[in-house]
């Protein structure tokens, strides 16, 4: 098969994904519960947000495939079961046909009803999702309510420990626990990594002095330039220390960036989670500063041979920098990889942002935001790997200045 058919194939999946999006809005001067659903055609932000947004189903195309849920809040205890209860419906953008034990399924996610008087059990619901713009504070918000049997029951998002600014809820009391999206795709991920490289170490053992083969030739070159142009001139004599460390991080990065890019298996946003990569960063940060000889904590409080008063500046700002480097290497990967993502939408979005509905409009846009479409996957795919490494050079950099030997020991020497 051609390169350009895959791409084809690639571009295609993209716009039937979006245009489930499109058609999810429901009727526009529909009412439910009292209330009037006034729909556009196509919000390209919210679907953009919307595809890189975690969710408690795996959606491939118009397939949602269950994942389990463990839910908290201090009123129903414990519920554990299968999001497919739910019953999602992609023609309705993920929302559940049926509410489960007092839970709702929103756009993939899960949310607790908190108005008193819902049934419990499997509840079929005979109405739908309807927003409002509620005050809270001094800002207005956009809330969620589920409309069954003419009635109004208000849902509440999960708690997240964002505070507020990513769409999470600092002052829920409904906490989530589940298996998500991202979540799986990290467990098949860590399966194909262990899989992969369990099977080439074995080869290795059984074909001792030969010539790589096979997948051992695609992955040698590449172990090894992280080896002889990272590991070895950061870390210098201590490089085998660290490798594992440092190769972990490389090969999981990149197999999550090149597994996000694929959207015949759900597009997932792993490294563009800023949880994840939070997560990625304290190990670095622990490993860094755990390694730090005592040269390292003298150059943050001490430095030798510098006044006490410049100290007085120069210590707080070594000090705040223990925790700038691992909240840049956060951030940096996040962003990079979430805007990869959304700009992908937008470009196809585009075709439905001048078409508005429009047959004509639409297909003479389809061109150029194929192109467009087609030169950010080539960029992504760049963009995979070169997060990848810089994520690792810059911990391998850190990590190095941690564990290196003084100057100043090195000249008495």
């Amino acid at each position: 098969m051609s390169k350009i058919k895959i791409a084809y194939i690639l571009v295609v999946a993209i716009v039937f994904t979006l245009n489930n999006s499109v058609l999810a809005g429901g009727k526009n001067g529909e009412v439910l519960c009292g209330v009037k659903q006034d729909h556009v055609f196509f919000d390209p932000g919210g679907t953009a947000f919307h595809h890189v947004a975690d969710a408690n189903v795996y959606s491939i195309g118009p397939v949602s495939l269950p994942l389990p849920c463990f839910l908290y809040t201090k009123e129903k205890g414990f519920s554990v079961f299968s999001s497919g209860r739910f019953k999602p419906n992609a023609a309705h953008h993920g929302n559940g046909d049926y509410a489960v034990n007092g839970f709702a399924l929103e756009e993939g996610t899960v949310k607790n009803i908190i108005t008193p008087g819902f049934p419990s059990g499997d509840v079929k619901i005979n109405g739908g999702i309807i927003h409002k713009k509620e005050k809270v504070g001094e800002k207005y918000k956009k809330v969620s309510y589920l409309c069954h049997d003419n009635k109004q029951y208000k849902l509440q998002k999960k708690f997240t420990a964002d505070f507020g600014v990513f769409g999470g809820d600092k002052t829920s009391t409904f906490y989530d626990f589940s298996i998500t999206k991202n979540v799986m795709s990290m467990f098949l991920m860590f399966g194909l990594l262990a899989w992969l490289f369990i099977g080439i170490a074995n080869k290795y053992k059984k074909n001792r002095g030969k010539a790589p083969s096979g997948i051992q030739a695609l992955i040698e070159p590449v172990f090894m330039f992280i080896q002889e142009d990272v590991a070895k001139p950061f870390l210098g004599n201590k490089w085998e220390k660290h490798q594992p460390f440092l190769m972990s991080i490389f090969f999981f990065i990149l197999g999550l960036n090149l597994f996000g890019q694929i959207p015949l298996l759900g597009g997932s946003n792993v490294t563009g989670n800023l949880a994840v990569t939070m997560v990625l960063a304290i190990f670095a940060f622990f490993v860094t500063n755990l390694s730090g000889n005592k040269h390292y904590w003298e150059h943050i409080f001490k430095m030798p041979g510098v006044p006490a008063w410049v100290l007085t500046i120069l210590t707080p700002v070594e000090f705040l920098g223990i925790f700038i480097k691992p909240i840049t290497l956060m951030l940096r990967l996040f962003a990079n990889i979430t805007a990869g993502h959304m700009v992908m939408v937008i470009f196809v979005g585009m075709i439905f942002v001048f078409g508005q509905g429009k047959a004509g409009a639409s297909l003479a846009s389809v061109i150029p935001s194929t192109l467009l479409t087609l030169f950010m996957m080539a960029i992504e795919l760049l963009v995979a790997f070169i997060q990848a490494f810089v994520f690792t050079i810059l911990t391998a950099s850190y990590i190095g200045a941690a564990v290196e030997d003084g100057h100043h020991g090195e000249a008495a020497h």
